[in-house]
């Protein structure tokens, strides 16, 4: 096939959502993006079937690690919104609570602020070494990620102490980028980075792979006025 044939693939793949594109420079990276897939399992199907949003993360990581030393965790949403509202989400504390289930952020959300954590939705926050690296309101938030904490190591399977103790020192950051959609019905695009994971195998890249997808189709719940699983038709 010749690489114009090639190309007219993704491109497909793009325009229905599924694949999610990031330019950096002169480099053009395709992600696999299970979010606008989870939404219909979300909206249409129900928790039931959650398990094939989550296979196609894993895809992506399996994709990504054999090509990346650095994998990240790269996802794009569209949501009918304001660029205004949209921030205002990822910083309030009531709408946190709400797409996050209970868990979550804590922070005045200025650059070089602490950002405290909830691990437990009936726990308090708790200081956990995390700061907030951005904070440009209407167009990015970025912060760093907390440690494995010790309520992980039992979600984890760890061969061994020496492994848990590498684990534990991995510290990832995540960014939340907003902006216009091209394409004005579309919304306000939002792109997630979540990055400085160790390496494919990382537990953390494998926990908040599977997290992501269901906290951003919530916040597009949300943010779009939709219903909950849980609340009644």
């Amino acid at each position: 096939m010749s690489r114009q044939a090639v190309s007219e693939h993704p491109a497909v793949l793009e325009s229905a959502l599924p694949v999610t594109v990031v330019r950096r420079g002169r480099e053009k990276l395709h992600h696999l993006d299970p979010v606008p897939i989870q939404e219909v399992a979300d909206r249409w199907i129900g928790r039931y079937e959650r398990h094939r949003p989550d296979a196609l993360s894993h895809l992506e990581q399996n994709l990504e690690g054999t090509v990346m030393d650095k994998p990240e965790f790269v996802y794009v949403i569209y949501i009918q919104t304001t660029v205004e509202k949209l921030y205002q989400a990822l910083t309030d504390p009531e709408s946190i609570k709400i797409y996050m289930g209970g868990y979550g952020p804590d922070s005045t959300w200025e650059a070089g602020a602490p950002v405290r954590w909830k691990m437990d939705p009936d726990g308090e926050f708790e200081e956990v070494g995390q700061r907030v690296l951005e904070a440009e309101p209407g167009k990015r938030l970025s912060y760093t990620w907390h440690t494995l904490q010790p309520m992980h190591r039992q979600m984890f399977d760890f061969a061994s102490d020496q492994e848990w103790e590498e684990a534990v020192r991995e510290r990832s950051k995540v960014a939340f980028d907003i902006e216009p959609a091209e394409e004005p019905e579309m919304g306000i695009r939002l792109t997630i980075t979540h990055d400085g994971f160790d390496s494919p195998d990382s537990k953390m890249l494998e926990g908040v792979s599977d997290g992501w997808i269901a906290i951003l189709s919530t916040l597009k719940t949300l943010l779009e006025g939709g219903k909950f699983l849980d609340e009644p038709a």
